[in-house]
């Protein structure tokens, strides 16, 4: 990609006024111990409590070439999503000048027993080349489909003065605009993006996030004959769903799926789990949210498949994984980069016994 002069010197002051940008819904103190399920009182249904493994632990060395020749470097990697293929972990990670920012790209780096970790060599992946992702690249979630991968990512962009007369996430006003783009790949390594998945008039500039229920194989899986992608945040403070048939065209509507008012305000959910355990017709959204006193919680909602807009039941605990569990080695398994220290380059990896 060759930028303008115009187009660095822009890209330049949005880097410069990114790293003293505070998000709305900041969740910079997100620890996994914090939000974890409690062995005590944890239904049988619900997914935890988890356990770092230490041995895991990704530490990304160095920097990458910056393909935007703009000065970018990277401070902090978090909010990660995990598959594994021909007997590989995949580890697709945001990776940010510093944490709670803008100006993300996603990385790869891959995971192979007796060896370790590698960070690809060619990252990042997928960066900044159009209009709607100027301001970053953000919060990948993979799913495997057919003979190739779908990546669904945020693109971040500054909105106009005219955009921002109004414009509200959360209760709180917006100075950036959100969208869920697509990219797909045959090899996981080498992405082509496809644009934008939910249009501006469902998201009203702010969609979060593309949260497609999936199996412990991290494939996604059908719901009464198809696919459903659960938005939990923006599209003007209602939820909403999308259907497809092929994982690539998607069409959306509004659909009240998500209620934890006995628990606090709604965030985001983070993951959804089908086809496992005992019970294959449970579905699972994994969510994060306010508690009335101020402070954060993730919790469980259990579903039935075939009614998967009624919750059934609430749990406390989570595991926030906001790009999918995977069973990997007989284990649940996920990354999560919150629980590092600002100024590190660390991914920390949790798991769990699977029960029956």
């Amino acid at each position: 990609v060759v930028l303008t002069e115009q187009q660095m010197r822009e890209q330049r002051k949005m880097i410069e006024d990114a790293l003293g940008r505070e998000l709305p819904g900041t969740i910079s103190e997100i620890t996994t111990e914090e939000f974890g399920c409690d062995p005590k009182n944890k239904p049988a249904w619900a997914i935890g409590p988890f356990r770092k493994n230490e041995a895991m632990t990704f530490r990304k060395e160095g920097q990458w070439p910056d393909p935007l020749h703009v000065g970018w470097k990277c401070g902090f990697i978090f909010n990660s999503s995990l598959l594994e293929h021909d007997g590989r972990l995949f580890l697709f990670y945001r990776a940010a000048p510093k944490k709670e920012t803008l100006c993300s790209r996603i990385g790869l780096a891959v995971y192979e027993s007796g060896v370790g970790w590698k960070d690809y060599e060619q990252n990042p992946i997928v960066f900044p080349t159009e209009e709607n992702e100027l301001l970053g690249c953000e919060d990948p979630k993979v799913y495997r489909v057919n003979d190739g991968f779908v990546m669904f990512y945020h693109g971040i962009w500054p909105l106009s003065d005219e955009q921002k007369a109004g414009a509200s996430v959360a209760g709180m006003p917006m100075e950036v605009g959100c969208d869920i783009k697509m990219a797909v790949s045959k090899d996981l390594f080498h992405w082509e993006k496809r644009g934008l998945v939910v249009p501006y008039e469902v998201s009203q500039l702010w969609a979060k996030a593309a949260v497609i229920p999936r199996n412990p194989a991290g494939e996604p899986v059908r719901i009464n004959g198809e696919y459903l992608m659960y938005l939990s945040e923006g599209c003007g403070g209602r939820q909403h769903v999308g259907h497809s048939s092929d994982l690539l065209n998607w069409t959306f509507e509004p659909q009240d799926f998500l209620d934890i008012s006995e628990y606090g305000f709604l965030y985001e959910v983070a993951c959804a789990v089908a086809d496992h355990g005992k019970d294959r017709e449970q579905l699972l959204l994994d969510f994060y949210y306010r508690k009335p006193d101020g402070k954060n919680g993730g919790g469980q909602a259990r579903y039935h498949k075939a009614a998967p807009f009624h919750q059934l039941e609430l749990s406390q605990g989570a595991s926030l994984s906001w790009g999918g569990l995977v069973q990997y080695q007989g284990k649940w398994l996920f990354a999560q980069g919150w629980d590092a220290p600002e100024g590190s380059q660390e991914m920390y990896f949790y798991e769990c016994d699977v029960t029956v």
